[in-house]
């Protein structure tokens, strides 16, 4: 595609995304800007690989890229299309700031309701000065916010996604994991429930690399770094349970501000706990915990993470097979909102 074509794309991409009343004209211009900067900066990851110059510590990740990419079409059932097979590098470690914001007293996100996507609980902006002029008139407003760095995302099929700069500092496991997890949005999207769809996400993205590392005679993603991941997840969904426990009473808000902050210190007392006795001093996640822990910061936990145990049951249910259970997945998409959602939140629900 040439350069118009490409910018044409882009700008009606931003158009169409930002169409809601609260959208502004800087916003759509730097959405189409960022996103045009992004798709001119690809180039074929099979020319890199060729090429004598390129360094080769890149051509190796690259060529694992491809590798997990033929997989997920191969053996996940997953979009077999031009998505990955093209590397960016654009300039910074992270391609796009996520914005999320939310009330004094609650875990639900502040949505973001556009055309395509439906309603999404957060905004994304490739400048980061924008990002923060937005999230101080936020905070104006009384709301808590959080700015959290994207490595990776995925357009739903309108480009045909890179592989980013952004994605290879990452360890192999992590690499492969994020490039299923970004496909599985473009085999399944359902506009307007963000937490539906990244949880079902990261269920195939789970599952997509339970099958790449037996298929390769690797170790399971029972790592030391997935342990302490999943560890340090499940202290988050802790923290949110309490605090909704919190939220949903009656006191007043003098109440509920002094049993936040103290659910929030017990958080930060086992964590350290954690730190200190199990993890042997390994301290990857102070700088998450020492800092402000709002609302905002923990929306993502419940987006990403909290229906997955749904989404194993369901996986179980169509006897591991991934096609049967895409199907059923999709049947579930359709389904009335609410019984989607107690379906997901079965107590009864296989931890994956």
């Amino acid at each position: 595609m040439t350069g118009r074509g490409l910018l044409a794309r882009a700008l009606t991409l931003a158009l169409t995304l930002t169409l809601s009343g609260c959208a502004t004209l800087d916003y759509y211009r730097h959405l189409a800007s960022g996103q045009y900067a992004l798709l001119a900066a690809r180039k074929p990851i099979a020319k890199l690989i060729a090429e004598p110059s390129t360094n080769e510590a890149l051509r190796k990740r690259l060529q694992l890229a491809l590798d997990a990419r033929a997989f997920a079409s191969d053996l996940l059932a997953l979009p077999r299309n031009g998505s990955y097979t093209e590397y960016a590098d654009v300039g910074r470690p992270w391609v796009l700031k996520n914005l999320f914001a939310a009330k004094e007293f609650s875990l639900e996100p502040v949505e973001q309701c556009f055309p395509i996507a439906g309603c999404v609980a957060y905004r994304g902006y490739y400048d980061e000065a924008l990002a923060r002029d937005e999230a101080e008139r936020l905070k104006a407003q009384g709301y808590e916010v959080f700015i959290g760095d994207v490595p990776a995302f995925s357009t739903l099929g309108w480009f045909d996604d890179p592989v980013l700069n952004t994605m290879l500092r990452w360890d192999d496991d992590e690499l492969v994991g994020t490039l299923f997890h970004e496909l599985a949005h473009q085999r399944l999207y359902l506009p307007g429930d963000t937490a539906f769809n990244e949880s079902f996400a990261s269920f195939v993205e789970r599952e997509g690399l339970r099958r790449w590392q037996a298929a390769r005679g690797l170790p399971e993603a029972g790592s030391l770094r997935s342990i302490r991941a999943e560890q340090f997840v499940a202290l988050m969904l802790r923290l949110r349970e309490r605090l909704q426990a919190i939220y949903d009473g009656d006191q007043p808000d003098t109440s509920k501000r002094s049993a936040k902050a103290a659910a929030i210190a017990v958080m930060r007392d086992e964590y350290r706990a954690l730190r200190d006795g199990d993890w042997q001093g390994y301290a990857g996640y102070d700088d998450f915990v020492n800092g402000e822990i709002n609302n905002a910061k923990l929306v993502p936990f419940g987006l990403y993470h909290a229906l997955i145990p749904g989404f194993a049951r369901l996986f179980e249910q169509a006897g591991g097979d991934l096609p049967a259970f895409y199907k059923a997945a999709e049947t579930l998409a359709k389904a009335d909102p609410e019984q989607r959602q107690q379906t997901l939140e079965a107590t009864d629900t296989p931890t994956p």
